[in-house]
């Protein structure tokens, strides 16, 4: 499981979801915060994918806040029901996993490449 920040997905995808990510990043921010505050998950993920999935909740629709992306929510729980993390790497990505106040944990889908990429929340 790869986790970190690799150059084709700078390369690729980093300009857009960053311009993207500037937009949302507060009402982002206060989803996790909530999802954490009230017990759903200490593991939000949100995904970004510029066509619909059957993968979490639709927070936001590309077309309705002007995005590259669509955003959507779900919980590290999610991800290994599904079988996208493995339950013998979960521990792993729980010890990658970052500071969630400080940075958001994006799951990025595009066609067939898949990435997490750790985002940090813009500096007020």
């Amino acid at each position: 499981m790869d986790i970190s920040n690799d150059p084709e997905l700078n390369g690729k995808f980093l300009g857009t979801i960053s311009k993207d990510f500037v937009k949302l990043s507060d009402s982002i921010k206060e989803a996790s915060y909530q999802i954490r505050k009230r017990g759903f998950s200490d593991f939000p993920i949100f995904i970004i994918s510029k066509t619909e999935i059957p993968l979490g909740q639709l927070l936001f629709k590309k077309e309705e806040v002007q995005t590259d992306w669509n955003y959507y929510v779900t919980y590290l729980d999610e991800f290994v029901q599904r079988k996208i993390i493995e339950k013998s790497r979960e521990e792993e990505f729980r010890s990658h996993y970052k500071d969630p106040d400080e940075f958001c944990c994006l799951f990025v889908i595009d066609g067939d490449f898949t990435k997490f990429v750790f985002i940090p929340y813009p500096e007020d």
